[in-house]
């Protein structure tokens, strides 16, 4: 029980007091990353209510599928590539359920719909709303797992959907061509039989896996309303992408032996896995998600539980200290530093050293400012140095925001706030002590 108790409070606590510039191995970083990232998105699925994202994204998905798959077509078809699409999706799950005949013959009708709708461009106006809805409805997911506020404008929403909609016949035709490219290379090595058998085989099924992995990196990156690293989206991409083609293998051996027996749903037998199946996308799509928020901020989270407890006197000494460092570079005529410079500098969280500088930039006291060729924000007093004195900083923190905001306040509490406004006064030591001399 000790052991556990000690496992726990490790998980709980000591892991999180470690600042990656303190692991003075790259083992170690690497360690510590993995466990965080595992407790971050378990931690996650349940604040974050996944699984009920999931249902919600599933449902929107059966009722999108159809106009989605019409505008994929409608772009093949313009490319003159839908042969190759409807092939690739007769070798995917919904191949191995016999529901593809049908979906083309919704997709078909969709389509005559949309060019012959009863006022001109109703029927595309209703197709293309479909897809737009989904989409949004995917990017308030991945928004709410980052924790963005604000969605896109929406002339970008429509740009990007359309991106990634034009990519996908893409990437499927080029998965085509890639593929068709190996078959006619490993024919002409046919007499090498392991190679041969190989690259028929194994190799098609390699093909599908990385094709699996880049789509899902890609939609990592550029679903979410915020920059995305791309080493934050791959491993959740790879991972994610891997996990979706072996729930394809499963829902297919499940359909092939409901088929056999059809002992409880007969000719439904497909319908309750393929909704399984897409609520199951939907739920390793919304993880991935959270894997990739999860690597990207994973030094947000040190130090989280003192973080919520800590002083406003200790606070505001770091703010203080931060704010010296930044002075005394600058009048030492020295490159301004990124907040991950200063975090690591004195191996400060950064999500501490963010919630400062934000703070001290929004009162006036620092200015963001770009380096060139970076796309990172530097920080820099935006007053004469030789006038930001202690009470100064404290001043503009206190009294940020509005004041004397109420209708009809009582007398009493009037002459109580004037006796609290003398009280500043203290201050007036504090303003003889300028930052560039605490250091």
């Amino acid at each position: 029980m000790k052991k556990i108790s000690k496992i726990i409070e490790f998980i709980r606590y000591d892991m999180w007091r470690l600042t990656s510039t303190e692991l003075d191995s790259r083992a170690k970083r690497v360690g510590y990353g993995f466990i965080r990232t595992i407790v971050l998105v378990a931690r996650g699925f349940g604040s974050k209510n996944l699984n009920d994202k999931a249902k919600a994204l599933t449902y929107s998905l059966i009722f999108a599928i159809v106009p989605i798959l019409a505008m994929i077509f409608g772009v093949a078809k313009g490319f003159g590539v839908a042969d190759v699409i409807e092939k690739q999706l007769n070798q995917s799950f919904l191949g191995e359920t016999n529901m593809v005949p049908t979906i083309m013959a919704m997709v078909d009708r969709y389509l005559e719909t949309a060019q012959d709708g009863l006022f001109i461009g109703i029927g595309l106006l209703i197709l293309l709303w479909a897809v737009y809805s989904f989409f949004q409805s995917v990017e308030t997911a991945f928004n709410q797992i980052w924790n963005v506020q604000k969605s896109r404008s929406i002339l970008r929403q429509v740009t990007t959907y359309i991106a990634i909609l034009v990519l996908i016949p893409v990437l499927i035709v080029c998965s085509a061509g890639i593929n068709i490219f190996v078959h006619s290379t490993v024919e002409s090595i046919g007499h090498i039989e392991v190679l041969h058998d190989f690259f028929h085989t194994s190799g098609a099924k390699l093909l599908q896996f990385v094709m699996c992995w880049l789509l899902f990196t890609l939609m990592y990156i550029a679903i979410p309303n915020t920059k995305v690293r791309f080493k934050s989206a791959l491993i959740p991409g790879i991972l994610m992408g891997t996990l979706f083609q072996l729930l394809q293998m499963l829902s297919v051996y499940l359909i092939a032996m409901l088929s056999r027996t059809s002992i409880v749903y007969g000719a439904f037998a497909t319908i309750p896995i393929l909704m399984t199946w897409l609520q199951y996308t939907s739920l390793l799509i919304l993880m991935g998600a959270e894997m990739s928020y999860a690597i990207q901020n994973n030094e947000e989270f040190e130090y989280e539980h003192d973080l919520n407890k800590m002083s406003r006197r200790y606070k505001d000494f770091i703010m203080v200290y931060l704010l010296a460092v930044i002075v005394k570079r600058f009048e030492a005529d020295e490159a301004p530093l990124t907040a991950h410079e200063l975090a690591i500098r004195d191996r400060l969280p950064i999500r501490l050293v963010n919630q400062l500088l934000s703070r001290m930039v929004e009162t006036g006291i620092l200015r963001e400012v770009y380096v060139e060729n970076e796309e990172e924000k530097t920080f820099q007093p935006a007053l004469d140095t030789h006038k930001i004195s202690v009470g100064l900083v404290f001043d503009r923190i206190e009294s940020q925001g509005t004041e004397e905001f109420l209708k009809s306040p009582s007398p009493e509490m009037l002459a109580f706030w004037e006796s609290y406004l003398k009280l500043k006064d203290t201050y007036s030591t504090m303003d003889k002590i300028y930052v560039n001399e605490l250091i």
